[in-house]
């Protein structure tokens, strides 16, 4: 998986994956263009304190996430 700095950009930034302690809540698309690339950036929500790390899947696992 790709993630690029701006719509149209050929700068890909680079993805550093870390150990999970907090769950966020985030807003976001499904958009990808046809070179895999996410076409919109994700926004922070807020912090769900009231979910654990274990009640979510890891990146790129698990079904599509339900709106709420």
């Amino acid at each position: 998986m790709r993630f690029t700095a701006a719509w149209g950009s050929r700068d890909v930034l680079d993805v550093t994956l870390v150990h999970p302690e907090l769950v966020a809540e985030v807003s976001a698309d499904r958009a990808v263009d046809r070179g895999g690339v996410w076409r919109h950036p994700l926004r922070f929500k807020r912090l769900r304190l009231d979910v654990s790390v274990k009640d979510v899947p890891r990146f790129g696992e698990g079904n599509a996430a339900a709106a709420g």
